[in-house]
């Protein structure tokens, strides 16, 4: 009774932190700017913000907007930003043009400004690099490019000309009070020749022209979204469906067979031969019926990958029902890495609750040193992989260097709010006495393991599991790189989500079919062998992001390369124990149901 009131009592925990943490990302998701109506009247301000500037290729190489010698105004007021905003390298200020709601005017001067040798030097090389800049008008985003490079045919750099863009066009347009749509153009005959080692003198002057439109203010951010959703993509996105629903399908027919053939003639043969056969001519499944559920070595580390996995998977789910009710519509600013801080701490409870009582389960004894090694099996190598990552961007005096009270919320975030949940989690898992269930005793020494041919081996094994999964899904991955390792934008979150339920059935399928094998050559160690045949599926995702950034992406540099790989590796981390975990769940249960099916004494 003890331990049901508990096992209760940790899932209404866990309910009202997952309520909780769906609040707080709604109330994120509501964030808007200064005027928080987005309503005005004629010659009202609006807010306008210069966010960063960076090559175009490179989006995780951003600076400040002011890095580059722009006119900066006489006092520079930076925008309060949220931590999602932060996370996301965002850095507001504002912007030297002021913009009135529904004022035109032509040419107006924002600054004369001697460019010194440096300053010359600095525009010369964000041009060469491609470099854009980044602002919001009313929370809309918008883009442009510093200036361009003159080739004219010349092979030599040398002799290229460097043109710098001095005179920026903003075409607004508006629906009663509202502001709907915002363009911005640069005048390809306003700009100004950057010669190296020469001091230049520059007007920088804009532009605005308003027009009113019918669009409503409800369905301005669907212009973000169109790429996406646009009809060959949609093609593109269903054919990746229909290919993951095929290898289902073919899964599912080759697994039946097993299931129903295999199976069958096994229990019929195991229950005719129970008496007769000799110990000499045992041969399958059945006669490792006292070693298949001896636990496993390192049973604290097993119990912490499931339980870090099982906490994995919750982030996913709850990241996509968010995602799947709007919370997360285009350049929603922050909204999607402050969802993933809040809930990752909220769930934490779940990683300490599945890790504690699977361990106690496997009769396990130092429940706290469990605990802590699965507190720190995700976070840990994050942690450094950040430490190194924001020291690069601090060199390179990047927007992706988190200030120091960043790191503090977050440092504050994981002892308050983490770290107790964990230890809850982990109390009411010790405290749920549950048992392991195994449904044959396990003999007092193990059983030999026959010899086995290479393909048998773990590597190949692997290799067989992560194949399938991966392939299911290569489709969908280049059109979340691009987005999140480049400038499009991610909406069709529906069909990411049936991807998604496709890529954990294969994965559980693909385990089990494996597990079986294993079992049926005498291989009784499958326990760690299913979690990682499960797991497999993120050394391919790795393995894509080495195609990705070579083949796919025009990335460079070292810190762009370092944050790629370096983040892309936690991600496949994730990946490996949240995947590794559904193989293991599923691989469990399909041991337990055929050694069930039979008489073992």
């Amino acid at each position: 009774m003890r331990g049901t009131a508990t096992s209760s009592t940790a899932a209404a925990a866990v309910a009202v932190a997952v309520a909780v943490a769906v609040l707080l990302c709604f109330e994120v998701a509501g964030v808007a700017a200064d005027a928080s109506d987005h309503r005005y009247k004629p010659e009202d301000p609006v807010p306008l913000y210069a966010n960063k500037v960076g090559p175009f290729q490179n989006p995780s190489e951003t600076y400040r907007f002011f890095d580059l010698p722009f006119c900066i105004p006489e006092h520079v007021k930076e925008k309060t930003e949220a931590l999602g905003e932060v996370l996301n390298g965002d850095r507001l200020v504002d912007a030297p043009y002021k913009l009135d709601f529904r004022v035109d005017f032509d040419s107006k001067l924002v600054c004369k400004k001697t460019l010194t040798k440096e300053d010359v030097a600095k525009f010369r090389n964000a041009i060469v690099k491609d470099y854009y800049f980044q602002m919001y008008y009313d929370d809309l985003p918008i883009w442009g490019f510093i200036g361009k490079v003159d080739k004219e045919g010349k092979a030599d750099s040398s002799e290229h000309k460097y043109y710098l863009y001095r005179h920026i066009h903003f075409d607004i347009r508006y629906n009663n009070d509202r502001v709907i749509q915002i363009n911005i153009h640069t005048d390809p005959h306003a700009i100004v020749d950057l010669v190296e080692d020469k001091e230049v003198e520059v007007e920088f002057l804009y532009s605005a022209k308003w027009k009113e439109t019918t669009a409503p203010f409800e369905k301005r951010m669907e212009k973000y979204s169109q790429s996406s959703s646009l009809p060959h993509h949609l093609e593109v996105h269903w054919f990746s469906i229909i290919n993951s629903c095929v290898t289902v399908l073919l899964l599912t027919g080759f697994l039946a067979t097993i299931l129903m053939r295999v199976l069958k003639n096994d229990f019929l043969k195991y229950a005719q031969d129970e008496e007769s056969v000799d110990d000499q001519e045992e041969s399958g499944w059945k006669y490792i019926h006292g070693d298949v559920f001896r636990f496993p070595n390192n049973k604290s580390l097993i119990a912490a990958c499931l339980g870090s996995g099982t906490q994995l998977f919750a982030l996913a789910i709850f990241i996509f029902i968010l995602s799947l009710v709007g919370v997360f519509y285009p350049y929603n600013r922050g909204a999607l890495f402050t969802a993933l801080v809040v809930i990752y701490a909220l769930t934490s409870g779940i990683a300490g609750y599945s890790s504690t009582s699977f361990y106690c389960q496997l009769e396990g004894t130092n429940w706290v040193r469990n605990l802590l090694l699965t507190g720190c099996l995700f976070c840990g190598p994050l942690f450094l992989t950040f430490c190194f990552l924001n020291t690069v961007a601090i060199v390179y005096s990047a927007t992706a260097a988190l200030p120091f009270g960043t790191i503090v919320v977050i440092f504050l975030i994981w002892t308050l709010v983490t770290a107790p949940l964990l230890v809850l989690g982990g109390i009411a898992g010790k405290n749920s006495k549950a048992e392991f269930q195994a449904p044959c005793r396990t003999t007092k020494y193990p059983r030999e393991i026959p010899s086995l041919p290479w393909y048998r081996g773990t590597i190949t094994q692997m290799a067989m599991a992560g194949f399938l999964p991966f392939s299911a899904i290569y489709i969908e991955l280049y059109y979340i790189f691009a987005s999140v390792w480049g400038h499009r934008s991610y909406t069709i979150y529906s069909i990411l989500f049936i991807v998604f339920i496709i890529l954990l059935i294969v994965t559980a399928f693909i385990t089990v079919a494996l597990t079986y094998f294993q079992l049926a050559a005498e291989d009784h160690e499958w326990w760690w062998r299913s979690f990682l045949c499960g797991g497999s599926t993120g050394f391919f995702i790795y393995g894509y992001c080495l195609y990705y950034y070579y083949a796919r992406s025009d990335m460079s540099g070292f810190m762009q390369t370092s944050f790629f790989f370096g983040y892309m590796a936690c991600i496949c981390y994730a990946f490996f124990l949240m995947l590794g975990m559904v193989g293991f769940r599923a691989a469990l249960l399909f041991v337990r149901h055929i050694y069930r099916s039979i008489k073992c004494e």
